[in-house]
C-alpha cells in the first residue's frame, strides 16, 4: 500500500519531523575480535544501558550513542569493560588485603581510571611503610645516642667528680685589669 501523502509542505509547521528521533545505537568491541564489533538499536534508554552494560560485563569496550536529529548522532555514554573487570578483582584483592572496602558513594570517571580509590589506598599504604621506616630509623639513631652518652659518661665521671681547678688571677696570661674598648 503506498502513502497519498505529499512528500512536501505547502505550509512551514513547528518541530522537527526527522525520523529516528529517539534511537540509541550501542556498539560492542573485543580486544580478541576487534573487526567484528557487536551492534545493537534500539528506541529504549533503558535497554541500551542493559545492553552496554551486559557487554561491558563480557569484557567489551562499549560505545553508546543517542541520535539528535538530522541523522546525527553523539556519544551517549563509553564503558570500559576491561578497567571495570579489573576494578571488581582489586576490589576483591583489597579486601583479601584487610583495607576497608570502597566508598558507596565512590563512583570513578572515563577520565580519571588511574586515580582509582584503590590506587589512593595503595599509595596510603606506601606512605605508612615510609613512616614506619622514618619511625624506625629515629628510635634506632636515638638509641645510638644513648649509648654514645652513657659511654661517654662512664668514660669521663672521675672528672666530673672531681672540682675544677682554681685559676687564679695572677695565673692568668690575659690581663683582666683593662676594661672598655681596649680590652
Amino acid at each position: 500500500m503506498t502513502s497519498k501523502a505529499r512528500s512536501f509542505r505547502r505550509k512551514a509547521r513547528p518541530g522537527d519531523r526527522t525520523r529516528n528521533q529517539s534511537r540509541y545505537y550501542v556498539t560492542g568491541s573485543w580486544d580478541t575480535a576487534p573487526e567484528q564489533p557487536a551492534h545493537y538499536r534500539t528506541r529504549d534508554p533503558k535497554e541500551a544501558r542493559r545492553v552496554a552494560r551486559s557487554m561491558a560485563a563480557t569484557g567489551a569496550y562499549v560505545i553508546a550513542e543517542a541520535h539528535e536529529g538530522f541523522g546525527l548522532w553523539a556519544t551517549w555514554f563509553e564503558l570500559d569493560g576491561p578497567a571495570i573487570i579489573a576494578e571488581e578483582g582489586a576490589a576483591e584483592a583489597v579486601l583479601a588485603t584487610g583495607w576497608p572496602p570502597a566508598p558507596a558513594a565512590y563512583r570513578p570517571d572515563a577520565d580519571d581510571r588511574h586515580r582509582t580509590w584503590f590506587a589512593e589506598q595503595f599509595v596510603a599504604e606506601s606512605r605508612r611503610k615510609q613512616a614506619r621506616a622514618r619511625a624506625q630509623a629515629l628510635a634506632t639513631e636515638q638509641a645510638a645516642r644513648r649509648r654514645r652518652i652513657a659511654a661517654e659518661l662512664a668514660r669521663d665521671a672521675r672528672q666530673l667528680m672531681t672540682p675544677p681547678a682554681e685559676v687564679r688571677p695572677e695565673h692568668r696570661r690575659a690581663a683582666r685589669h683593662i676594661t672598655g674598648a681596649q680590652r
